[in-house]
């Protein structure tokens, strides 16, 4: 069947909510507005509201919250509007929800689930707008699951659903309406497995998120008018990391790109490197590319937002210049 993004997530939640009795849902405006993204619109008629519950505007409240009813052996999930939301509740995503199963020497689980939304492109401005998922990827005790299609969206919020680890599921909220061809029989897909999205031999490009849907495009135009075909991996979760699949690729093309949305410095593209650099430098036939937002708070006008997030012509132009690729001539 062909489904959104949104509408693999609704499946997925109902699912969590029809097999789980100790399974709830908390949010701001999830109820009877719906949520903000439409995810939830019909579930407080379905579910009731002891199990789809709104809740004050205060993110710090709903994640401790969470956090207690999942060490008491619920299985919570919580809709935070979006990720820069989630900074009011950083010291119980960081210091508790992450490190109390490490502190306990395993006695507690936080099987939690977070959801959220990443990214710019929507003309919402620069408190709404940033991309901090490799943020909370830094910290051990995190699962960060970051989905760029509807198959990816349904089979890994499954296995979400069925983890003891407290996870962050972080969507993006410009590829809601994208669709994608979704298999009525039931699958999981597990962490930490990046997936090839397309085969190739002559550049490795890794995105997740928005960018893997971006990454496709360029892939597509550097074949038609380079002749030059890639290797486009999407990461699906950056925390556990598919180091493997990255690096050998890497170790057959030769050549490395990295297209993502957070911002140049301190973004996860530098990890990536890193761990390519440690890898494969003998087997790198020159730099590797990182395409990512410019170093300033993302603008609220469109044009301006547009010029500062990677988009498919900018990084089709980066890799073909740095590459020194030629264009096919008939």
């Amino acid at each position: 069947m062909l489904l959104t993004i949104r509408e693999s997530i609704s499946i997925a939640l109902k699912e969590a909510l029809n097999n789980n009795k100790n399974c709830f849902m908390m949010g701001e405006d999830i109820a009877g507005y719906g949520g903000a993204y439409s995810i939830t619109k019909g579930f407080l008629e379905e579910f009731g509201k002891d199990r789809i519950i709104d809740t004050p505007i205060s993110e710090s409240a709903i994640v401790g919250a969470a956090c207690g009813a999942a060490m008491a052996g619920m299985k919570p999930i919580v809709e935070i509007m979006s990720i820069n939301f989630t900074l009011l509740a950083i010291d119980q995503i960081v210091n508790n929800i992450a490190k109390l199963s490490y502190l306990s020497n395993g006695q507690i689980k936080v099987p939690l689930i977070i959801r959220t939304v990443t990214g710019g492109g929507g003309q919402l401005s620069s408190t709404h707008s940033q991309s901090l998922e490799h943020w909370y990827a830094s910290i051990p005790g995190l699962t960060v699951v970051t989905p760029s299609n509807a198959y990816d969206a349904l089979g890994l919020f499954r296995t979400s659903v069925k983890s003891q680890n407290p996870i962050l599921f972080i969507e993006h909220g410009m590829i809601y309406r994208n669709k994608n061809e979704v298999p009525d029989d039931y699958y999981e897909i597990p962490f930490g497995r990046a997936n090839i999205s397309l085969v190739g031999e002559d550049i490795t490009i890794i995105s997740y998120s928005k960018m893997s849907c971006v990454a496709l495009e360029v892939s597509d135009i550097l074949k038609k008018e380079f002749n030059v075909s890639c290797d486009v991996i999407d990461l699906r979760t950056l925390s556990p990391l598919d180091s493997e699949s990255i690096i050998n690729s890497v170790k057959k093309t030769g050549k490395a790109v990295i297209i993502e949305e957070a911002h140049k410095t301190g973004g996860f593209a530098g990890e990536l490197i890193a761990i390519i650099q440690e890898a494969c430098f003998d087997y790198l036939d020159s730099p590797i590319i990182r395409i990512c937002s410019e170093d300033i708070p993302i603008p609220y006008s469109r044009k301006l937002e547009d010029s500062i997030i990677p988009n498919t012509n900018f990084a089709v132009s980066e890799i073909s210049q740095k590459f020194n690729l030629k264009k096919l001539t008939y």
